[in-house]
């Protein structure tokens, strides 16, 4: 726990009288390896944000989805999950090969309940999780550093609606992302996915595409 505060977390517990409260709180909750429940509510867990840290020292945060159980605990102080076919520019699987720093933050919301993760991470292609994670290109492995549950105070409940479609099957395949059928961006497109947009309900205008976000169309 020592390790988690620095200076800067030091200077504002102090101006604010919560240093004791800070050391005893993070005495309570923070441990460096999966208990019994943080396993169950992760491996439960169909969505989690992954921050990265990029080589200019840049956070950045995304969202990663898949079916519940995606992000697997490999033993008590590691985690794995897949990076599924996304838009091409690799953002966070480089940022993790340039600085291997993560943080994941995994919800509930309609509980709601919290659990936050920190780790060193590395990506392979070669990982031999590879296999049994339909629909994935990479996979990234997490040596898990902390581990603490945070207060639900702030979390606004919502209700779960139903999974993405584009959630790999498990044979790996899913539909061509919405995004793809941007007339465009065909040119640029792996050679996978080229032709499928003709094959996959037509190409579309990127203002087509925006109205189909901004309308929550499931095909967006």
């Amino acid at each position: 726990m020592s390790d988690l505060y620095g200076d800067t977390q030091r200077a504002l517990q102090d101006q604010f009288d919560t240093r004791r409260l800070a050391d005893k709180v993070g005495g309570l909750i923070i441990h460096g390896e999966l208990d019994d429940g943080d396993r169950a509510f992760i491996e439960s867990r169909d969505m989690f944000w992954l921050a990265t840290v990029d080589p200019a020292g840049r956070p950045t945060v995304s969202y990663k989805g898949g079916a519940p159980g995606f992000v697997r605990a490999v033993d008590a102080g590691t985690l794995a999950f897949p990076c599924y076919d996304g838009n091409g520019m690799f953002y966070s699987m480089g940022n993790i090969a340039a600085t291997s720093s993560v943080g994941m933050l995994f919800m509930d919301l309609e509980k709601p309940f919290r659990l936050r993760v920190q780790g060193e991470a590395s990506v392979r292609s070669d990982d031999p999780l590879l296999a049994g994670m339909p629909g994935a290109q990479l996979v990234v492995r997490v040596a898990i550093t902390h581990i603490f549950q945070n207060c639900p105070r702030y979390i606004h409940r919502h209700r779960r609606v139903e999974s993405s479609r584009y959630v790999p099957a498990a044979d790996g395949r899913a539909p061509l992302a919405g995004w793809k059928r941007i007339d465009l961006i065909q040119e640029a497109l792996p050679e996978r996915d080229h032709g499928r947009a003709e094959q996959e309900g037509g190409c579309l205008t990127i203002e087509d595409w925006s109205a189909k976000c901004a309308a929550g169309d499931p095909e967006a």
